[in-house]
């Protein structure tokens, strides 16, 4: 009889340095979150410095030796901590799905597709205007002058629905008006913003082909279709059995599936894996009878533990060094301020033709200007197309750093001069503890 031979199990040194990479990377976060916590900011903030902390920013700078032995350039060590991160930010994307008002976004609708609209335009034709007149140092060997501007001028249309969910979340915005609005605005971003890199990624390697273009259009109708009819039943009748008061296990582990299942449907597709972990939390989300409140166990370990591992290996791949030209600094200086305009500025106009305050326009124009680890994963495939080197990846993850960075305080600024609705009280109570 032929026995299978069995796959080897992790090898001792790689799990001993997982381990370590793993703890160090949790308690470096932790440390710094409550740092910026007291500072007044999110979380968010201190848990992306992590990365910048530990990695070739500043460890590998300082302490080359030590940097090498804790993080090796090695691919299959990085993806294990890739894996653990990436398991969070779906479920943290989930989670945020679940507390959507899809009540408000009817109510709202013209609204949010105006924000968005605008919010989309100025940012993307301000990224393909100064992707044609950077210095070609910053274009990786032979590359094309217009794929690498409609890569930068996609790069700066997206939003980030995970980094603007943790800011909502940590600053406690998420039940407001704005928040859902913002959070609404953002996904259409995100589902154009990822279906125009695939376009410009097409370019990039085998020309524009209409083929590409329908496809994607195809694979976003079917699921969308699937998620509304059959998807809308199929999660109430999972998650009936599992629905008991005081025995959240269940529960937590059908609806961890749901968020994964969602996930590799959407990313076998060729659309993005986190698109499909937000369309399953709004589905749990509105299942009749089911109580969000199980999952507050699932809720806290994912705030507390998985998301800030996610943030903080986000900013392991950057290296602030490359900023010690000249020319590339300037360069660095001026596509984050045409990033933060243009965003700013297109959700600002498109808040103002729906009627919204200033105050609320702000708020708006704040909270989607948060790049954070989309902007990381879109950097990262121009840096595996051959559209970017290291120089302009680079500067992207600084576009994403300065975004999140500079949201909480003018949300904070915003917000404390908009009127709370009687709609947003009902609607934090009902938010997972």
């Amino acid at each position: 009889m032929h026995l299978t031979t069995p796959v080897p199990p992790i090898a001792a040194d790689s799990l001993l340095l997982f381990l370590l990479q793993t703890g160090l990377l949790l308690l470096v976060a932790l440390v710094l979150g409550r740092l910026a916590t007291r500072l007044g900011l999110p979380a968010l903030v201190g848990e992306l410095g992590t990365g910048v902390l530990l990695g070739p920013s500043l460890l590998g700078h300082v302490a080359p030796g030590v940097s090498d032995w804790l993080l090796p350039r090695d691919a299959a060590q990085f993806h294990l901590l890739d894996a653990v991160g990436q398991i969070g930010v779906l479920l943290l994307v989930g989670i945020t799905g679940m507390h959507l008002d899809l009540d408000l976004i009817k109510r709202k609708g013209t609204t949010a597709v105006r924000v968005s609209a605008a919010g989309l335009l100025v940012p993307l034709l301000c990224g393909v205007g100064v992707g044609l007149l950077l210095p070609a140092s910053l274009m990786a060997g032979q590359g094309d002058r217009t794929v690498f501007a409609l890569f930068l001028g996609v790069a700066l249309c997206v939003s980030a629905i995970p980094v603007i969910a943790k800011t909502l979340m940590d600053m406690n915005l998420l039940h407001r008006e704005v928040g859902q609005l913002t959070l609404a605005a953002g996904t259409v971003d995100d589902v154009f913003g990822w279906l125009m890199l695939s376009v410009v990624s097409a370019m990039a390697t085998t020309g524009l082909r209409a083929g590409s273009i329908v496809q994607s259009l195809v694979a976003l109708a079917v699921f969308i279709t699937l998620a509304v009819t059959v998807g809308r039943t199929a999660v109430g009748v999972l998650l009936r059995p599992v629905s008991r008061p005081g025995s959240p296990g269940p529960a937590i582990a059908a609806v961890v599936i749901l968020l994964l299942g969602g996930a590799a449907a959407t990313h076998a597709l060729g659309l993005e894996a986190v698109f499909g972990a937000f369309i399953l939390g709004i589905l749990i989300g509105q299942a009749p009878g089911f109580d969000l409140s199980l999952l507050a166990p699932l809720r806290t370990v994912v705030l507390a533990v998985l998301a800030p591992i996610f943030f903080a290996t986000a900013g392991l791949r950057m290296d602030l060094t490359a900023l010690g030209d000249s020319a590339i600094l300037l360069a660095a200086l001026a596509v984050v301020a045409i990033a933060i305009a243009g965003k700013f500025v297109g959700a600002f106009i498109g808040a103002l033709s729906s009627r919204l305050t200033r105050w609320e326009a702000l708020a708006l124009g704040a909270g989607m200007n948060a790049r954070g680890v989309i902007e990381v994963i879109v950097a990262m495939v121009g840096l595996r197309l051959g559209v970017l080197n290291t120089a302009s990846y680079t500067i992207l993850i600084l576009v994403a750093v300065f975004t999140s960075l500079m949201a909480p305080p003018l949300l904070r600024l915003a917000m404390a001069r908009v009127a709370v609705q009687p709609g947003e009280r009902e609607r934090e109570l009902r938010t997972v503890a």
